[in-house]
């Protein structure tokens, strides 16, 4: 009977977890269109061609709470708070990073 009930916690942990995962990946696309108009809007000096693989950057870098911030930021619209996490996300290592190897083979593309 042990058993059957330790399979049956796994099974209903597993279930949650993949749940959790999806709703995740749910916000974080929603999210997208918050921070692409964010960056469009508020840092003109990102070139039109870079909007998207800043904005994938921020995404792959956002915590949950910040994610929560952009879906917020869908409804409600783009204020001082959703620049002010977009700028906090940008200034992360993992991000500069990110936005390196993603536009690395760019430089030419631009002007």
């Amino acid at each position: 009977m042990k058993l059957v009930s330790a399979i049956l916690m796994l099974l209903a942990l597993t279930a949650c977890d993949q749940a959790s995962q999806r709703v995740d990946t749910m916000a974080r696309e929603g999210a997208k269109g918050v921070v692409s108009q964010t960056i469009a809007t508020r840092f003109p000096q990102v070139p039109k061609q870079l909007i998207t693989p800043f904005t994938d950057c921020i995404i792959d870098n956002s915590d949950a709470a910040e994610i929560r911030i952009f879906a917020k930021s869908a409804v409600i619209g783009v204020d001082d708070t959703t620049v002010a996490t977009v700028r906090t996300v940008l200034s992360r290592p993992e991000t500069v990073r990110c936005l390196s190897q993603s536009t690395a083979g760019m430089a030419g593309t631009l002007g």
